[in-house]
């Protein structure tokens, strides 16, 4: 039980694809534990939220702004927010975007978070 609360607890930190190192050592009906979780917990996401969903992985604590300013750490092309405007996102550029919009790409190592 203990194990199936930390993989549980994976999903919410790391994203829905476990990194092969954590997955490793994970047993078969552990996988797919973790898959048959993540795939409940999209549906529920998506049935709540409006049309699109709500993605409720993108903020565990509440952030203390909006906006945050990320650099582009490898080139990944256009990239639209709410408001319909694109950017392009080019390796070392600096942005103010959204944060809700910025998380995903933040964890896959295209964006990182500038601090002061």
């Amino acid at each position: 039980y203990d194990r199936l609360l930390r993989i549980r607890a994976l999903r919410w930190e790391c994203g829905s694809v476990l990194p092969n190192a954590i997955q490793f050592h994970m047993s078969a009906e552990e996988v797919e534990w973790f898959n048959r979780y993540k795939k409940s917990l999209a549906t529920y996401m998506r049935s709540v939220g409006g049309e699109e969903g709500l993605d409720l992985t993108q903020d565990i604590k509440p952030p203390k702004s909006l906006y945050i300013e990320v650099r582009c750490l490898r080139d990944h092309g256009e990239f639209e927010i709410d408001d319909g405007t694109t950017i392009l996102l080019k390796k070392n550029s600096q942005h103010f975007l959204p944060r809700w919009k910025c998380e995903q790409l933040i964890r896959q190592g295209v964006l990182e978070h500038v601090l002061s």
